[in-house]
């Protein structure tokens, strides 16, 4: 699977430094924790093969706050922190400036 076609969601969750770890990110995927939003469809992910694409938008629980992001990138590595938020951008409806609210 080329980079154009997706990337696995656990793979991209740990790279986008949403997870510590790529086994932290499954669980969360394997328990129903995550959702995925494409072409206007939402659906429940159930397996950590299942794959995102550019565009794409997840929500889901972390640290006690519901998150809801775009996939802006897949990524080719886990880099460093700077590099991991460009790969995603906050969808907020209220502010139009984000904190960095996800660290």
């Amino acid at each position: 699977m080329s980079d154009e076609d997706g990337c696995r969601i656990d793979v991209w969750l740990w790279r986008a430094r949403l997870f510590k770890t790529r086994s932290l990110a499954a669980r969360m995927v394997e328990e129903g924790r995550i959702r995925l939003s494409r072409s206007g469809t939402e659906t429940r992910l159930d397996k950590p093969s299942r794959s995102v694409r550019c565009g794409d938008g997840l929500v889901f629980a972390l640290g006690g706050k519901l998150v809801a992001i775009r996939i802006e990138a897949l990524g080719e590595r886990r880099g460093p922190a700077s590099e991991a938020q460009g790969l995603y951008s906050a969808l907020q409806n209220s502010s139009q400036s984000s904190d960095s609210a996800m660290d």
